[in-house]
């Protein structure tokens, strides 16, 4: 892959795709349906889906490509693959919340290597650049110009007094007791990808994740923390989080910045 190609396209896709995100989102009314798996779908996820899918089949045509909306129709058959969340965090989305996120990740033999996460109604965009560092854009976000770059690197952490984040809509005694393992200065709530990204900024220490996500959820997230130098390994043994499992589900994880004294 040449990523001097693909982190303007996914750019500009992820952009595009919260421009269509917002028009549904800032409509008086849009419908909610819910998918096999009871969680909720709305036409904003599927015309970002149908857009970006779009975007990427006509300039990596030869990429396998998953998307959460199509992913009942996939078999794994490429070590090489682009995954899409089209809209991660529609809890947040449905209740006007504004923590949800584009995903777009490039994953090449298990590992995230580039990605972007847009938060439109945040104004906050995030990726990596094609030599891996990551970013924060700040600006207008024109399609087709870059704006402003602020280099992203994660916090030199004080383990008696950490920053953590966890999950807005899936937070649950499990986490909190887990939580209660580090000596705790302050604690954010965030929704969708974007607490992958917090971390990567430097504004969290660490994102424990006890619960189900997909690999869509947290491929792009994962990249841009690892261009930040921040790491994700599994909850259980503390090896790297890889990509390309069968069924795509993620086990637990934990988000962090290196020098986090991580327990069990």
């Amino acid at each position: 892959m040449d990523f001097t190609v693909l982190i303007p396209v996914i750019r500009r896709l992820a952009l595009e795709a919260g421009d269509r995100i917002l028009q549904v989102y800032n409509s008086p009314d849009f419908d909610v349906k819910s998918k096999s798996d009871a969680s909720p779908v709305t036409e904003a996820d599927e015309a970002a889906d149908a857009l970006i899918s779009a975007g990427l089949r006509a300039a990596f045509p030869d990429v396998t490509l998953i998307t959460e909306e199509q992913a009942d129709s996939h078999a794994l058959t490429a070590s090489t693959f682009l995954i899409v969340d089209p809209l991660d965090g529609t809890k947040e989305f449905v209740q006007r919340r504004g923590d949800f996120t584009v995903n777009i990740a490039y994953v090449e033999n298990g590992i995230p290597l580039r990605g972007v996460v847009y938060a439109p109604a945040q104004g906050r965009l995030f990726y990596t650049l094609p030599g891996g560092d990551a970013v924060e854009e700040i600006g207008a976000f024109d399609k087709d110009v870059t704006g402003d770059l602020v280099p992203m690197a994660v916090s030199r952490p004080n383990n008696a007094a950490l920053m953590v984040v966890a999950s807005k809509s899936h937070r649950d005694a499990a986490t909190d007791d887990y939580i209660a393992k580090y000596a705790v200065k302050d604690m954010k709530s965030a929704g969708s990808s974007l607490k992958f990204c917090l971390v990567a900024t430097g504004e969290a220490d660490l994102y424990p994740r006890l619960g189900r996500t997909m690999e869509w959820d947290t491929a792009a997230g994962d990249a841009v923390l690892r261009g930040a130098g921040g790491q994700v390994v599994r909850f259980d043994d503390h090896t790297p989080l890889a990509y390309g499992k069968a069924g795509w589900d993620n086990p637990f994880f934990i988000a962090y910045a290196p020098g986090v004294d991580l327990k069990k």
